[in-house]
């Protein structure tokens, strides 16, 4: 079930929400609730359940377990310093929970703004077992009486999530632990509403190489980035997944299924967990390798640079390859574009093979060898070199580069024109070199 907690007006973005449920759509976590889909839990936008929230406020005000708050907030702020100088930690002092009606109409009659606090009852200590950390324990008294209604007149995080979370039947809460001190005011709240509650999980928050959360600052990119930067959205689930948590298939590629079913809550981390981009790489790897050539064609976008009937003989060249389209696009060029540009390695490489090598080669290739294991052949017969002094020169000399995907494919792609005009341009580069040399 999806649900938005827009109930922050002055946050709340409706872009926001559409871009959430874009990236839950194409990470594959479809939702059988919430909404443009239904359902008998509904209205899925808190902003809508406003009705809803206003029985539950009209609830507890009658039962005395919240009452109207007329503090400003630099009242609020110097209460606050005064705790913290006497050693204290800073909670809401009760200023207005004994205010008496006569008072509380006086302050609405001035028009004060008012927000809705939650009464926690004193002397009293809230339980219960979390499903990571094991049994929690809190003194009411350190609490403090929290908000519920803003003086806005919306509803808080902590009211809304309870209600709806009892009201739309959830079992199970998992979060961030620094949640976990949320809790015992929502059972305190579903108490005295005489709700269920749920079971709760908080694991450890994902944090940057500075040890601080994960934010852009320090690394965190949305998953429409990662999208567009040309992330599989099964690598992107498979790392997530295991942020924090351990499978028992280890490094494994799993489908959705398989995580769903592979998921144990006493396998999560108390600890924070750092975000680790090596690691994101290397489940983009696997899912690469795992995934259909009809499928690796599309999202590699090489068509349009692939002479017609030779797109897929490239993606099973190069697929080991890549990481990403652009790097098999740029594969694409090398293959099938002109001379491609040379890095400095594939330079040092023409040059310390020398004019000889290349005009030779070149002879080969004119003469017909020009499929990989004739022209290799053709080649060592005529300058007798072999080895990395025949193969080092030769991918340098028809790839622009010294590394890269296993050199028989592609140079059968190539055809014979390709291959003669990279051999000839790489005698000429070693030619020019060597005449500088000499100057």
């Amino acid at each position: 079930m999806l649900r938005i907690e827009d109930t922050d007006r002055e946050r709340y973005k409706p872009e926001a929400a559409e871009a959430l449920m874009a990236d839950l759509r194409w990470v594959g976590l479809d939702w059988h609730e919430g909404p443009e889909q239904g359902g008998p839990g509904g209205p899925y936008y808190q902003y809508e359940r406003s009705h809803i929230y206003a029985a539950y406020y009209h609830q507890l005000e009658q039962s005395a377990n919240a009452y109207p708050c007329f503090c400003s907030e630099k009242e609020l702020e110097m209460a606050r310093r005064a705790q913290r100088a006497a050693g204290k930690p800073p909670r809401y002092p009760g200023t207005c929970a004994r205010l008496s009606a006569q008072e509380v109409e006086r302050k609405r009659a001035e028009g004060k703004p008012e927000t809705l606090r939650f009464r926690v009852p004193p002397g009293e200590e809230i339980s219960f077992v979390d499903a990571v950390h094991g049994e929690q324990r809190f003194r009411t008294d350190d609490l403090g009486d929290f908000i519920i209604r803003r003086a806005d007149g919306t509803a808080a995080y902590l009211f809304t999530n309870s209600v709806d979370d009892a009201l739309m039947g959830i079992t199970d809460v998992l979060r961030g632990d620094d949640h976990l001190t949320n809790t015992p005011r929502q059972l305190l709240i579903l108490r005295a509403l005489d709700l269920p509650a749920p079971r709760y999980a908080h694991m450890g928050l994902i944090l940057g190489d500075d040890s601080a959360p994960l934010s852009k600052r320090n690394g965190s990119r949305s998953v429409a980035d990662l999208e567009q930067s040309g992330y599989l959205p099964e690598a992107v689930a498979n790392y997530l997944a295991r942020i924090g948590h351990v499978y028992e298939q280890g490094e494994q590629l799993l489908d959705l299924d398989e995580l769903a079913a592979g998921f144990d809550p006493s396998r999560l981390s108390t600890a924070p967990s750092r975000f680790d981009p090596n690691h994101l790489l290397h489940w983009q790897e696997l899912a690469v390798q795992a995934a259909s050539p009809l499928r690796l064609r599309a999202w590699m976008g090489i068509d349009a640079l692939t002479p017609p009937g030779y797109a897929d003989e490239l993606v099973s060249a190069i697929r080991a390859n890549v990481r990403f389209p652009e790097e098999a696009r740029d594969w694409a060029k090398r293959v099938f574009g002109p001379p491609p540009e040379l890095d400095d390695k594939a330079h040092k490489a023409l040059v310390e093979a020398g004019e000889g090598f290349f005009a030779a080669a070149a002879d080969c290739a004119e003469q017909g060898y020009n499929r990989y294991q004739g022209l290799t052949a053709a080649i060592k017969e005529q300058t007798g070199a072999k080895g990395k002094a025949l193969f080092m020169p030769l991918r340098a000399a028809l790839t622009g580069r010294c590394s890269g995907p296993e050199l028989q494919p592609l140079v059968d792609l190539m055809g014979g024109e390709r291959v003669v005009e990279r051999l000839r341009r790489a005698a000429q580069v070693a030619a020019e070199d060597h005449g500088q040399r000499e100057e």
